[in-house]
């Protein structure tokens, strides 16, 4: 963990180029099909997509890595994909985007996640998917941990990016927090329901509403941020968090660790699509605790930075310089320097 003090935010967003991020988790491809409806088939009362246009991109812990590298670091992205034709098609879109495949193993028991959604100008009309969620082998397990721990030394934070699609299982979570912890290296989850309660120990965990209630099995209404906040000390406790950070949609974000409770309201935004504004924020956080920088402003640059992908449609990358101006704007140095002086 990186720490020193900074003079601007033109700095903290320097510093960001010297990072190497470890991403391990589900990867996908998501392809799109653009088009116009202009009338109804007549073989079934469903619409008719002309297509103009195709595109398939990369998603779930690939997006969470292109985030990363949009901000300047250096990912390294670890996972086990098919052998298959669409796991090519996957390495191929990892070399267009100058992404690193040494972390990616390919399985003949597994089939590629891909994930098609047909869009009418900026409406979804349907997602089809293909994909598998039985958890990788032994022997698969068994690679990937390895290569996740020999990749280790070389990075300043892992972020676990869980789709429930079968990569991450408690052997091999439970596993690289310890060895992460062992070199002083954080650890930042992004959740799914069925490992949800194996992360113990990590240094900052992303749930949002939905994740939480799913994974602790309450009935709170997350809307009262006094239900989110009693929500989230039994989540940090029980799971022996360092802090949590959690999305709360429309009502912005709110972080919580032994020192302090922030809750930092969204931003103004005209929404296009919230596809992959998850990723976007705990890439964000990330690359912030890898520079040791203060809660404040880890909550504060993440909840714009998930603001600002929702003005996009699809699964895009956020946009380093289009979020150093808006945090000039919102003036997030001046928070920076105003809990710096408090915990000084």
């Amino acid at each position: 963990m990186q720490k020193k003090n900074y003079a601007s935010l033109e700095e903290i967003f320097n510093a960001f180029n010297t990072l190497k991020i470890l991403v391990i988790g589900d990867v996908m491809i998501d392809s799109y099909l653009w088009g116009k409806v202009e009338r109804i088939s007549p073989e079934a009362p469903v619409p008719i997509l002309n297509v103009q246009k195709r595109e398939n991109r990369l998603g779930g812990a690939a997006n969470v890595a292109l985030n990363v590298q949009a901000l300047g670091a250096t990912p390294i992205l670890c996972s086990v994909i098919g052998n298959d034709m669409d796991g090519n098609n996957l390495l191929k879109l990892l070399e267009e985007n100058k992404l690193s495949k040494e972390g990616i193993i390919l399985s003949e028991e597994r089939i590629t996640t891909i994930k098609h959604r047909i869009i009418s100008g900026s409406h979804h009309l349907l997602r089809v998917d293909q994909e598998t969620d039985k958890e990788i082998t032994a022997t698969e397990k068994k690679k990937l941990i390895e290569k996740i721990v020999s990749l280790l030394s070389q990075v300043d934070a892992v972020i676990f990016e869980d789709y429930d699609k079968g990569v991450l299982n408690k052997e091999v979570i439970s596993t690289i927090i310890a060895k992460a912890k062992e070199k002083n290296i954080p650890t930042i989850v992004d959740p799914k329901k069925r490992n949800f309660l194996h992360y113990k120990g990590a240094s900052l965990f992303k749930p949002n509403k939905k994740e939480l209630k799913e994974g602790l099995k309450i009935d709170s209404d997350l809307n009262d941020i006094q239900d989110v906040e009693k929500s989230v000390r039994q989540l940090k406790d029980q799971m022996q968090l360092e802090s949590v950070l959690m999305t709360l949609s429309e009502n912005g974000v709110y972080f919580q660790n032994d020192k302090e409770q922030i809750h930092l309201p969204a931003h103004i935004r005209k929404i296009a699509d919230v596809s992959g504004a998850g990723d976007t924020v705990v890439s964000t956080a990330a690359l912030c605790l890898a520079l040791a920088l203060p809660s404040r402003f880890i909550a504060g640059l993440s909840n714009l930075a998930g603001g600002l992908v929702c003005e996009q449609v699809g699964v895009v990358p956020i946009e380093k310089n289009k979020l150093l101006e808006e945090a000039i704007i919102e003036k997030l140095m001046v928070n920076y320097f105003l809990e710096k002086n408090r915990n000084s």
